[in-house]
């Protein structure tokens, strides 16, 4: 396992931001390499070398990366960056500029503003503005944040051993699962689930809502979807405003029909 951190300065000093990002790939465990990217950058580059745990400093050192601009840091750290496990940033105003590029480049899912690093794969970081802590561990199903498809379940799922109808749905397809805020606050599913204005936002290729009214909080969330499909027996729900595919059915039994006819297909 290798690690790459990319180094906070301001061409002419390591900021301290960088050996705390070094302390942290240091409790992932693994090789540690330093990126230095700036202009006249060598003094940064020496000190990055001292630092300890520190197995090599790459330099690139380019007027291009002297203003730190996210669009060309991001295609470079994405280049370097292919062959590790890890890449990690300060979360200062750079590293919040350009680490969403690179994830986006190399089709990788993003942790944000990590606290503390439990694993290699489990992580500890705020969310809801700092309300509530999250702990991100290592899934088999996709990151909501960033994947393809996404079913998501609301109030009209009833309680959470119904949600097992749509990890089997969501599992058929590779898709992650998500949740309307009332199912959530109704104790149906995790809050890192939820979907909407105060949740996830999420804009995948296909997103199928099922039991989901269509708060507005939730269509924040999820409206930018290419495809959006609905499943819900109420035929005024607000959902159907904005999907593309909508049926009026109810949920439990269109659910298992769909999953068998998943089965044929996959």
């Amino acid at each position: 396992m290798s690690i790459l951190v990319i180094a906070e300065h301001d061409n002419s000093s390591l900021k301290q931001a960088t050996l705390n990002v070094v302390a942290a790939a240091k409790a992932i465990g693994g090789d540690i390499d330093v990126l230095v990217a700036g202009e006249n950058c060598g003094a940064v580059a020496e000190a990055a070398a001292k630092a300890e745990g520190v197995n090599k400093v790459l330099v690139a050192d380019n007027a291009a990366y002297g203003h730190f601009l996210g669009e060309n840091l991001g295609e470079l750290v994405a280049e370097v960056g292919k062959g590790y496990s890890h890449i990690l940033a300060a979360a200062g105003t750079v590293g919040k500029d350009f680490m969403p590029r690179v994830a986006a480049l190399l089709d990788v899912a993003q942790v944000s503003d990590i606290m503390r690093v439990e694993s290699e794969d489990t992580f500890v970081r705020p969310i809801y503005a700092g309300n509530a802590i999250a702990e991100l561990a290592k899934s088999d199903r996709p990151d909501l944040a960033s994947a393809g498809i996404v079913v998501s379940g609301g109030r009209g799922m009833q309680n959470g051993d119904n949600f097992k109808m749509l990890e089997q749905v969501a599992d058929l397809m590779g898709a992650a699962v998500g949740a309307s805020r009332a199912a959530v606050d109704a104790g149906f599913v995790p809050n890192d689930m939820q979907v909407g204005q105060t949740g996830k936002i999420v804009a995948p290729q296909l997103y199928i809502a099922v039991g989901i009214s269509g708060a507005i909080q939730h269509l924040a969330g999820m409206s930018d979807s290419k495809v959006i499909v609905a499943i819900n027996k109420d035929e005024e729900a607000p959902i159907f405003q904005v999907a593309d595919y909508g049926l009026v059915a109810d949920l439990f039994e269109a659910v298992p029909q769909l999953e068998e006819e998943l089965k044929k297909v996959l």
